[in-house]
């Protein structure tokens, strides 16, 4: 959208003609869609849907993350101007791009929220479209593996965090953000050969078969080694891309759950995300973005920064016609 339809305009979130352009409007006032995105239901013609879940009743420690989707959107709101810089071509123009809101979920029925998300992401596969998520706490990564494994078989998966998620966990009923991958393998919905975590910092015992990128190979091996890594593992076949917010290193991102030293940090992911271009993304999702523990909005704005690279990464995987 040019800059003087834009000044016709009374908010784009709404009024916007066609699903694709950028957004040339006050970035403080107005809708707080994801990078000003129409906010709709409507999945015609759609290519990529960003939802969120504003869910974390999962954790382990400090709950908050229930707050991320909306303070994402708003940090977002810096960035619908230009496309994410060195990516060569402009997603926003080329696909159309949704804001389909948050997935709307009893929370006092917690039971019942795994079906509910594992069809909210369903209903925008069955469409056609992509789905990126702004999260919540990680759980939300399992239902929505779910969903995509249904229609695209045992994915490879890229998996930035300082933590595993691979507690043993049998029990399906538990609902537990530190056994989201461990049940995903087990079920099937993940093939670990194709799978590769990345600034890992905490201890596991078993990785289930999972490759391993520590945050301290990171560190000294470099961020094209790392991708190049990732790269071999995941291969062509459909993965998906899923990066938890405490991937970072606190100094980069205090607003999480669980904070570990010693993580990746912004640059770091950044490089990594663009060099990704090439795979195979079928989807992704940006977790653990708690505002209430970071007062500057830095892990907001870094969690609306992830969800646009991943915009980008998938907007690549379309250009390649998969």
């Amino acid at each position: 959208m040019a800059l003087e339809d834009a000044k016709n305009e009374v908010d784009t979130a709404f009024t916007r003609k066609g699903l694709r352009g950028y957004a040339f409007e006050n970035a403080f006032g107005g809708a707080t869609s994801f990078l000003r995105r129409t906010y709709t239901k409507d999945l015609t013609g759609v290519d990529l849907a960003i939802t969120g879940v504003p869910f974390d009743q999962a954790v382990t420690h400090r709950t908050g993350t229930r707050f991320g989707p909306r303070a994402i959107r708003e940090a977002s709101a810096l960035q619908p101007y230009d496309p994410p810089y060195g990516w060569g071509f402009d997603p926003l123009e080329e696909m159309a791009v949704i804001d389909y809101g948050d997935l709307a979920f009893d929370y006092a029925k917690v039971s019942d929220f795994p079906e509910t998300l594992t069809a909210h992401i369903r209903t925008i596969l069955a469409a056609g479209a992509g789905s990126v998520t702004l999260g919540g706490d990680h759980y939300i990564t399992y239902p929505i593996l779910r969903a995509y494994a249904e229609r695209f078989g045992p994915l490879g998966v890229i998996h930035f965090d300082a933590h595993s998620d691979l507690w043993p966990d049998d029990d399906l009923t538990r609902i537990d953000h530190g056994t989201m991958l461990y049940k995903a393998v087990k079920q099937g919905l993940v093939d670990p050969a194709r799978s590769v975590q990345i600034g890992i910092r905490t201890t596991t015992e078993d990785y289930l078969g999972i490759h391993v990128i520590d945050a301290r190979d990171v560190h000294e091996k470099g961020t094209a080694a790392a991708v190049a890594k990732a790269r071999a593992i995941v291969g062509h076949g459909p993965t998906y891309v899923t990066f938890d917010i405490d991937a970072l290193d606190p100094a980069y991102a205090p607003g999480t759950g669980t904070p570990v030293w010693g993580g990746l940090h912004s640059w770091q992911a950044a490089a990594m995300l663009r060099d990704l271009a090439g795979i195979n993304m079928v989807g992704g999702d940006v977790v653990e973005v708690s505002p209430p523990y970071d007062t500057t909005g830095a892990t907001a704005i870094a969690g609306a920064h992830v969800a646009h690279e991943l915009i980008a990464l998938f907007g690549w995987t379309r250009r390649a016609g998969r």
